[in-house]
């Protein structure tokens, strides 16, 4: 009987429990709240390692990195810890011992990572966004209903208060039905919108093409990591992968989003391989069926996100001199009675009428931190865990939202609206004659006192083609997915 059937069927005799005793399962694998996790993480220099910090009171097994440099004040504080640079190694020698994984790689490799954990019936804890593209949210939100995994995106203000009152004041019809919401941060700080960099060698500390991964191969320069990664499209997101996460989330789950069903981005100078410095993205979203706690209607909506700066317009009666900027941005839901605003994360939520709301509380309190909360869920059964505030069974869903901002921006240049089908994760409206040119550099200089351009562009490729593989990458060769459960 292997560990998870005995599981299984202890807790079928158990009925009481949500958790199995750990007398139940002694050396068997199971780890009740008396005992610990075995967790490893894959990325571990920078914001893996703020997640393993307030992960603690569990093992710390293993640590892989691509970046033994960026990394080695991580190696110091778990010298017990072992340590990889393939996770993939990670995963073969101590696969058996592993409980959980903490997933904090550039966004193009959370998916891979992620992946083959949530295969091996292991727990995962994925940075924020959840996945490079729309196809990859899928797969995992997919493979964890199927293995039954506990999962967690560290989106953290999904544990918060504030995100828990936004959503309970848009259920109770504080603010009337919502037609528009206008969202933005202030990101990014961190280079975007740059001609690709000439080659350099590699330092001996870093496996570059390790870090490549599934990418398609290029020369090393140091502007592409440790974290600048986010201003590279193979790499990253930009500012709107970022923080929109963060920053839409209470949208997302207050008005009971699913897929748009539109988007149309546009966008300071469009490169083909870094993100612009600045981003306007609106996504439209149908008519929905509310659940049984809302006390509203649910019209089609319009979201529209700002980056880069770029901020949307005070309302009518907004305070003289208050910053709309609270933690690096801000949302309003414009609703037909009144208007909500709060901070990045769902911070400090507010009415501009000036009203103090008395909702119920529908939504589960966090007592522990975001990470805890995994820990928590990750020792619970499957037939009966408490899911965590930010499983795959919504994250998922809502990082395929944030990605399509992407794509609205990457293909501004067919100069439409794009139609899209959420279910079958394809544009309707791309002609196959259609083609697209990005410009490579701008080349810009100053020629008699007047600002010249020599561009240069890439080939003409199918507009189509070119939809079709920022919604599923294909991979380079040795790096492959878990085919998509049936």
């Amino acid at each position: 009987m292997s560990r998870r059937s005995f599981v299984s069927k202890s807790l079928a005799a158990t009925a009481g429990f949500s958790i199995v005793p750990s007398f139940a399962v002694a050396g068997l694998g199971h780890k009740a709240p008396s005992d610990k996790l075995n967790i490893v993480g894959v990325g571990v220099g920078g914001m893996g390692f703020s997640n393993l910090k307030k992960m603690e009171s569990e093992n710390i097994i293993g640590l892989c990195d691509v970046d033994w440099k960026y990394a080695d004040r991580v190696f110091k504080h778990y010298p017990k810890a072992k340590k990889y640079k393939d996770f993939r190694k990670m995963y073969e020698e101590m696969g058996k011992s592993i409980d959980g994984v903490v997933v904090a790689t550039a966004d193009h490799t959370h998916a891979i990572v992620a992946a083959q954990a949530i295969e091996m019936g292991k727990h995962v804890y994925v940075q924020k966004p959840l996945t490079h593209t729309v196809y990859e949210s899928r797969l995992l939100t997919n493979l964890t209903e199927k293995h039954k995994v506990a999962t967690q995106m560290g989106n953290q203000g999904a544990s918060g208060e504030g995100v828990n009152l936004v959503t309970e004041w848009l259920a109770n019809n504080e603010i009337g039905e919502v037609t528009k919401v206008e969202a933005f941060t202030d990101r990014p700080i961190w280079p975007q919108g740059l001609s690709t960099p000439d080659a350099m060698n590699a330092p001996g500390t870093l496996d570059w093409d390790l870090f490549i991964g599934p990418a398609k191969s290029r020369p090393y320069n140091a502007i592409y990591t440790p974290w600048n990664w986010r201003g590279w499209w193979d790499f990253g997101t930009g500012a709107l992968g970022d923080m929109a996460c963060h920053i839409l989330h209470p949208v997302f789950v207050g008005l009971e989003l699913g897929y748009p069903t539109k988007a149309q981005g546009s966008s300071t100078l469009l490169l083909s391989d870094s993100p612009p410095n600045a981003e306007k993205v609106t996504l439209k979203f149908p008519k929905r069926k509310a659940s049984s706690k809302m006390k509203i209607n649910l019209p089609e909506v319009d979201v529209t996100w700002y980056d880069g700066g770029l901020q949307p317009d005070k309302p009518a009666g907004w305070p003289d001199g208050k910053s709309m900027n609270n933690s690096g941005g801000g949302v309003i839901f414009h609703g037909t009675k009144d208007k909500l605003i709060c901070g990045c994360y769902g911070k400090d939520p507010w009415l501009l009428s000036g009203r103090k709301p008395d909702a119920p509380k529908l939504r589960r309190r966090i007592k522990e931190s975001h990470e805890m909360d995994w820990v928590r869920a990750s020792k619970e059964s499957s037939k009966n865990r408490l899911e965590t505030s930010s499983s795959f069974s919504e994250a998922g869903p809502f990082n395929e939202m944030v990605v399509m901002g992407v794509l609205a921006v990457r293909l501004q240049t067919l100069n439409k609206e794009l139609k899209w089908d959420g279910k079958n994760m394809k544009f309707t409206n791309i002609n196959d004659n259609e083609e697209i040119k990005i410009i490579t550099k701008d080349n810009f200089k100053i020629h008699d006192g007047h600002p010249t351009f020599n561009k240069e562009w890439t080939d003409p490729i199918s507009a189509n083609a070119f939809a079709e593989e920022l919604i599923k990458h294909n991979y380079r060769d040795g790096w492959k997915l878990p085919d998509m459960p049936k």
